[in-house]
């Protein structure tokens, strides 16, 4: 039978026939098939509930990041994610940090924007005060669609109204304005879009396309801040580094890139951890980033007079404790039991501030030893297990190498076999 993709009624198969039918597919073996559909200790009906056509879950190890203390409260923070030396270089640059008095953080209340894209309107400058004009009438419709948002003090706050230039013509484009309280607000903001689109074009003789929440959150930014006293990092010369390092992402994209990448290193992995969108996040990241019209780091870091680093991050951080995996997800639950929030006002300070700790940690090494030393010995690790190196032999094998500064998986399979040589010898 030949070989397709096209599986009539597959996403109505109980899991060990999509399973069975993945392996034949793709000529699994046994191991490979098992490696797929394992769960992690979670119930199969959770994953099955959370997507489509679910096999199994990808565990991504999770660790622990301590030392951090924020706003005068101490966290245990867990982080998911599978590159190593992340959960350790965060772990540092808080403890660094100590001495300052760890983090201090802040937060918007949490605004969400909701945009509504109106075409083919005759004049569209009228259309934008026309809106603007009836925008307590277009909140007051936006509010009945979420009556319990708007009890516990949310809902639609504002509307925004714009005309832009696009290659198909003028459009206006509306926002609006809606306080989401601890959710990721995604469903409670489409909700009022789309209620919003017919009264709109009815009020602007315009047709309505696209109605869905925008990922730019400008109105909920979290901010974090901390002072590394130059003693505690090496010296005045790392400051001076650090600030030279900060230099050069800010006025360079090709760096930028990778300075921002190692921020959001650490922010994706609490992200991860406590069952948030990932995607959002980084997309809210990068495009914030951009928005001066060019591209530029989230942090920013000085030299204070008395020679300390002072480092800072601003950026959207739309965070839910309420609704998706992050209720539903038993190790997401756990994770941010662990963290005691309360808030997702505190859960994005947190992520800020661990994006500033990660940042900082790989600054300072760029700055000093350079990325390799502290990332070398874990990569080994790594590069051993992957080419099959015995247990007994893995720290021996990862010594070697990196001593030679060969991290190569060639190079642990000669070990390997050095050292059975060497066994059998003796």
């Amino acid at each position: 039978m030949a070989r397709t993709s096209r599986i009539e009624g597959f996403y109505k198969l109980p899991i060990s026939e999509r399973l069975k039918v993945v392996r034949e597919f793709g000529g699994l073996t046994d191991d490979e098939a098992m490696a797929l559909s394992g769960f992690g200790g979670i119930d199969p009906s959770i994953p099955d509930s959370m997507i489509e056509n679910a096999v199994g879950s990808m565990p991504v190890p999770l660790g622990i990041a301590a030392n951090f203390v924020i706003n005068e409260k101490e966290y245990l923070v867990p982080m998911a994610i599978e590159e190593p030396s992340v959960v350790a270089a965060a772990s540092n640059a808080a403890r660094m940090a100590l001495e300052s008095g760890g983090f201090k953080t802040g937060c918007d209340p949490p605004v969400m924007i909701g945009q509504i894209q109106l075409t083919g309107i005759a004049d569209p400058e009228g259309a934008r005060s026309l809106i603007l004009d009836r925008s307590e009438e277009l909140l007051k419709m936006a509010n009945e669609q979420d009556p319990m948002l708007v009890r516990v003090g949310g809902g639609a706050k504002g509307v925004e109204a714009r005309v832009i230039d696009t290659r198909s013509g003028p459009q206006v484009i509306v926002h609006i304005l809606v306080d989401v309280r601890d959710a990721m607000g995604a469903n409670a903001v489409n909700t009022m879009a789309e209620a919003l689109a017919p009264p709109l074009e009815k009020m602007t003789g315009g047709r309505v396309y696209l109605r869905i929440l925008s990922n730019l959150a400008v109105h909920r930014l979290a901010r974090a801040s901390a002072i590394w006293r130059k003693e505690a990092i090496g010296g005045e010369s790392v400051v001076d580094g650090i600030v030279e390092a900060y230099s050069f992402a800010d006025a360079d994209p090709y760096r930028c890139a990778t300075h921002n990448k190692g921020i959001m290193n650490g922010i994706d992995a609490v992200m991860l951890a406590t069952g948030n969108d990932t995607r959002a996040i980084e997309a809210g990241a990068h495009a914030y980033a951009s928005i001066s019209g060019s591209y530029k780091p989230l942090t920013r870091y000085e030299k204070t007079p008395e020679g300390d680093l002072q480092g800072s991050i601003e950026l959207p951080m739309a965070v839910g404790l309420i609704g998706g995996a992050t209720k539903v997800h038993p190790t997401a639950r756990a994770s941010v039991k662990l963290l005691g929030v309360k808030t997702a006002g505190e859960l994005a300070e947190i992520a800020a501030a661990v994006g500033l700790a990660q940042n900082f940690a790989a600054l300072r090494a760029l700055a000093t030893e350079g990325i390799q030393k502290g990332h070398m010995s874990l990569h080994a690790r790594n590069i051993a297990i992957s080419a099959g190196c015995p247990a007994e032999f893995v720290d021996e094998v990862v010594k070697v190498m990196v001593s030679e500064r060969k991290v190569r998986m060639d190079r642990a399979a000669e070990i390997v076999e050095d050292l059975k040589k060497s066994r059998q010898r003796t």
